[in-house]
């Protein structure tokens, strides 16, 4: 009896903790879009006056398009678990409640799979066990892998590509992780969670 009570609960605490992570993400998404709003704000504004000015600045045009990408990705996982996403819902408004249900399972589940495949094609982007094994060289790494992402900079900023990258698995994890937190809500093993406060209103979701 001690036994299937404890089965019971693990799988509960399993559930809590990916809704308790889908949350936090959530909360830092909302402070990184809040922030990146901001800098793009305040880039292009800098930008206007230097070129009053005669001054031009010609950083902040990099600087002002990397902030759009990282706005862009960091938004986007946020609206996914806000499933803020566009549906197309042509077929699925002469479906019963019940296929309704159903529909919205297997298109969180297929948002999922693509998550995990984002993942997987980052992994082999980015080659962490490679740049490891080449005792994190990355002029001998892409001389051996003929893979430039480790030596290559930005025009103007000259940044480490590889550090703006980064973004791409920041949010393949992200959109997994929220995708995992919806798909629980769908299959109803957890209680739907609102999230009114994100932009200080009352949010419904499209699909």
């Amino acid at each position: 009896m001690v036994t299937d009570a404890a089965s019971a609960a693990s799988p509960r605490l399993v559930f809590r903790g990916i809704m308790w992570v889908s949350g936090r993400l959530l909360a830092a998404e909302r402070i990184l879009v809040a922030g990146l709003m901001a800098l793009l704000t305040g880039l292009i504004l800098l930008n206007v006056v230097t070129r009053y000015t005669r001054i031009p600045l010609y950083w902040i045009d990099e600087a002002a398009v990397y902030s759009v990408v990282f706005l862009t990705f960091v938004g986007a996982s946020a609206m996914t678990r806000l499933r803020m996403d566009f549906a197309v819902t042509m077929l699925t408004e002469r479906f019963s409640e019940r296929w309704v249900g159903v529909a919205k399972v297997i298109s969180t589940f297929i948002v999922l799979l693509f998550g995990l495949f984002l993942i997987w094609m980052c992994v082999l982007w980015l080659d962490p066990v490679g740049i490891a094994r080449a005792g994190f060289d990355a002029r001998k790494f892409s001389s051996e892998t003929f893979n430039f992402i480790y030596t290559e900079r930005t025009q103007t900023l000259n940044w480490p590509l590889w550090m703006l990258y980064m973004i791409m698995p920041f949010f393949a994890v992200c959109m997994t992780i929220h995708s995992v937190a919806n798909l629980l809500e769908e299959l109803g093993l957890v209680p739907r969670e609102q999230h009114a406060n994100f932009l200080q209103s009352n949010l419904e979701g499209i699909n």
